[in-house]
């Protein structure tokens, strides 16, 4: 068992271990007292069960079925049970549903053909040749599925087009700004926190 804020979690070795792309996310969350959140890619639950420390239910989703189970086990060890886990790929497991947060550490390293990985570990970072596969999907069905004045809040890379995702929240109608920033080796990591106004 690990910790992180008094949060206990273990890990599973086909589930993205939380890593300086999640506490940066973790430390700059802007949950509200009673919302509803969703989670997409929650990997081992850290971030879905920080957020249901205030949130009245967060949603959890992945794609991979071993992060939901070290999810699962990883809600039980904290006692957070106003949590719900669905499998699918990005809002597939929402369909209609509508949030007042989204919260999604995306899979933003740009992964050319020969750089993919044959097992489930692929989907929590593939971003695709230019590290926006995923980020791209996501940004074109989020709108549908935030309530007015709701929020957004997403890690991505300056590997993967910082401004391109400014720029097209602006353009879908949101005030969008990066509000947390730590340097790696090669990268700049972000989170981008965007309003629906």
């Amino acid at each position: 068992m690990q910790e992180y804020k008094k949060i206990y979690y273990q890990t599973h070795p086909q589930v993205y271990q939380p890593a300086e792309d999640t506490f940066l996310l973790a430390d700059n969350l802007e949950v509200e007292r009673m919302s509803r959140a969703l989670e997409i890619g929650t990997g081992t639950g850290l971030i879905a069960i920080l957020a249901a420390k205030k949130a009245r239910i967060v949603i959890a989703t992945d794609i991979n079925s071993h992060a939901l189970d070290c999810t699962l086990k990883n809600i039980i060890a904290n006692k957070t049970y106003n949590m719900e886990l669905r499998k699918g790929d990005l809002f597939e497991p929402v369909e209609d549903e509508k949030f007042d947060i989204i919260l999604f550490n995306t899979p933003y390293l740009p992964t050319e053909e020969d750089e993919i990985v044959a097992d489930e570990l692929d989907a929590a970072w593939n971003g695709g040749p230019g590290g926006r596969k995923v980020i791209d999907r996501f940004l074109a069905q989020v709108k549908n599925h935030l309530n007015p004045g709701g929020k957004v809040q997403m890690v991505q890379s300056s590997l993967s087009d910082n401004e391109k995702t400014l720029k097209k929240f602006e353009e879908l109608g949101f005030k969008a700004s990066i509000t947390a920033q730590e340097k790696g080796f090669f990268e700049e990591m972000v989170v981008i926190t965007a309003v629906l106004v």
